[in-house]
Order: C-alpha cells, then sequence, then structure tokens
C-alpha cells in the first residue's frame, strides 16, 4: 500500500444497506468505519434536547461549534450490534440516535449550508490521514472528492422500507410498514431536493443495486475491487 491513504466514499439513500456493507468492508480491509450521517443525527439530537428549533441554522450550527463528536469502531460491551460508537461531550448516544424522529430530524438540520460546511471540515479531518471507508449522502463528492474508489448503493422504494422496517421491530420499535414507508419516501425527498449537497449520482461512481444482492456478496464485490486498485497503485 503506498503512503498517500486509501478512501472509499459511498453514498445512498437511507435503508439501501450502507452502513452494514461499509462497516464490513472497513473490518475485512482493517479500514476506519465513519457513519457521516450519525453525525447529522447527533447533531439533530442535540439540538432537540437543548430545545433549539431545528430550523434555526445560526443556533443550530453554533452548536456543533462548542460540541465534541468522537466516532470510532466499537470496542468491548460496546459490540452490542451498533455499527460505530458515537460519543457526545463523552457521553455514548451511539443507540439514542437512531430513532425515527431522531432520523426526520437529521433531515432537517442537513438543509442548512452553515451546518453542513461544519460537518464537512470535522468529516474530512479524521479522513485526513488513514485508510477509510466513509458513507453518507454527500460522501463522494462533497466531504470526499478525491477518493479512489466511490460507490453509490442504492435498492428500490419497497425493499428499503422493508429492511427498514424489520430493523426497528428487530429493536423493539413497534410500527406500522405503511408508516415506515412513507418516513422513507419523506426522507428521500428532503436528501435529494435539499438546496446545499443534495444525495446524487456522481459521473464516475459505481452504482451496485442491492435489492437482489446479500449483505456478503455486495461485501465481496467492493474488497476484490479495492484489492485490484491497490494492487495498481502499488505498481503504477
Amino acid at each position: 500500500m503506498t503512503n498517500q491513504p486509501f478512501h472509499i466514499a459511498i453514498d445512498g439513500p437511507v435503508a439501501a444497506g450502507k452502513g452494514t456493507v461499509s462497516r464490513l468492508v472497513a473490518d475485512r480491509l482493517a479500514f476506519l468505519y465513519v457513519d457521516t450521517g450519525a453525525m447529522y443525527r447527533v447533531t439533530a439530537w442535540m439540538s432537540i434536547h437543548a430545545d433549539i428549533d431545528l430550523t434555526d441554522e445560526a443556533a443550530v450550527s453554533a452548536l456543533i461549534e462548542k460540541t465534541n463528536i468522537e466516532m470510532y469502531n466499537p470496542k468491548g460491551d460496546e459490540r452490542d450490534g451498533r455499527l460505530t460508537t458515537v460519543k457526545v461531550n463523552g457521553e455514548d448516544v451511539s443507540w439514542q440516535i437512531r430513532t425515527e424522529e431522531i432520523g426526520r430530524g437529521a433531515s432537517k438540520v442537513a438543509v442548512h449550508p452553515l451546518v453542513r460546511k461544519a460537518l464537512v471540515a470535522k468529516q474530512q479531518n479524521i479522513a485526513k490521514n488513514q485508510n477509510i471507508v466513509m458513507e453518507g449522502r454527500d460522501t463522494t463528492y462533497a466531504v470526499l472528492p478525491d477518493a479512489q474508489l466511490k460507490i453509490y448503493l442504492t435498492a428500490s422504494d419497497t425493499v428499503r422500507a422493508k429492511r427498514r422496517h424489520m430493523q426497528l421491530l428487530t429493536k423493539g420499535t413497534d410500527v406500522e410498514f405503511a408508516q415506515v414507508y412513507k418516513d422513507l419516501l419523506e426522507r428521500d425527498e428532503l436528501d435529494t431536493n435539499r438546496k446545499t449537497d443534495p444525495l446524487k449520482i456522481v459521473p464516475e461512481a459505481w452504482v451496485i443495486d442491492t435489492s437482489d444482492l446479500s449483505i456478503e456478496r455486495v461485501v465481496e464485490m467492493i474488497v476484490a475491487k479495492v484489492q485490484v486498485l491497490l494492487e495498481s497503485s502499488k505498481k503504477s
């Protein structure tokens, strides 16, 4: 491997499998995994708990600047099914930020340019000197525009809603499929139509539709691709 860190940027809509795939790919390659969406969830969670209106861009962005957000691979007792450990000023909020309410809040605060600017800077700083698998909604072009591998993971609306519904039921959240499907479409609408860094497919991205693929198969495809790219970089 060259001295230059290898960056894998993965974008895609909610429940396309980004988190699980990214976590497993990172494990296989011994890379750091970072979920950029978790930072927007943290921002929404902090704002709600501080009784700040999610539409107040200045107040929300100011809150980010004075908050310490830590993200790292789970260790010890933290290996409880989470994909990443997230701490806010030392408090573990890994599960608290995974509710549907916080997910909707994340999409609301993500429309603010000042919020995105502050969080993108934090994300780029994390990736600066290490091999990384970073996933989110704007990772391929706003956060890691020079990533050696850019991927857009997607799946049909129905498949994604079924996955999300199952995730919630597994966690003990009693919710109707119709509500999950409605929420998913609303999230898609917010993510693709925001003015700053909307969800989109960049021309150089490798588009993978996971609707009919197992998680293991997707992971194998990506790891194989990375290994080819790493071998090529050694020869050049």
